[in-house]
């Protein structure tokens, strides 16, 4: 794995640092993001060699799921135990879109975390690429004031499946660039304004379109073209 910015991560205090990051498998991303930051903490120089950093890991860190995703199955109701915030989607479920408000003990939950230690989540709430990053983010950072620090993820979707918890194609590198907190006036910035500076962040503003690798194309192609079948 290709690895930039470890020494943010060995800048970083113990707790209320929410790092904010696009999405590209279910699970590798955020296992990976585990081993990347406990490596940086134990002084290793953008590199997970030699695991001996898991003798003594960093526990105060968490991840926020859809509740649905870590419900469905052993494993990720294993994976569940190991750190995870659980949340309702407000937009999606079983497949189907929906218009729910936010559940008041999720975000609570989330702040309880920061409070703790470190979260890391998934603004966009899905692995599809471009999505619009979710104003519920935004009000998190502006309710609990934590350190936001971007971390953009690149090569998972075609190494691993959805889920990833199988390689798909070998020999394909993956690559993780930990960012320099945010500057944010937790007070006059409006929720908009830090909705864009999240996706600028992670680079998932529209204005990133024109510079996807052509895996990245082929595969949102074919995508299309079997929804299109199957309609």
């Amino acid at each position: 794995m290709d690895i930039d910015g470890s020494e943010i991560i060995r800048a970083l205090p113990d707790h209320n640092v929410l790092f904010v990051s696009n999405h590209q498998t279910y699970f590798a991303d955020v296992v990976s993001m585990f081993h990347v930051f406990n490596a940086a903490l134990s002084g290793r120089e953008d590199n997970i060699k030699n695991v001996g950093y898991l003798w003594q890991p960093k526990l105060n860190m968490y991840y926020v799921a859809a509740k649905e995703t870590m419900n469905s199955g052993l494993l990720p109701k294993i994976f569940a135990y190991v750190g995870a915030i659980t949340v309702e989607r407000t937009w999606r479920a079983q497949g189907e879109d929906v218009d729910r408000a936010v559940n008041p003990d999720d975000t609570k939950n989330i702040g309880i975390a920061l409070k703790d230690g470190w979260v890391v989540t998934f603004p966009q709430g899905t692995t599809k690429p471009f999505k619009p990053i979710r104003k519920g983010t935004a009000h998190i950072i502006k309710q609990y004031k934590p350190i936001v620090v971007p971390v953009v993820i690149d090569g998972f979707r075609r190494s691993f499946d959805k889920k990833g918890l199988r390689i798909k194609k070998r020999n394909i590198l993956q690559s993780m660039v930990i960012k320099e907190p945010l500057v944010i006036d937790y007070e006059n910035d409006s929720i908009e304004a830090i909705v864009e500076q999240l996706e600028y962040a992670i680079e998932q503003h529209a204005s990133f379109l024109k510079v996807i690798p052509i895996e990245d194309l082929e595969e949102m192609e074919a995508l299309n073209k079997k929804r299109k079948w199957e309609y």
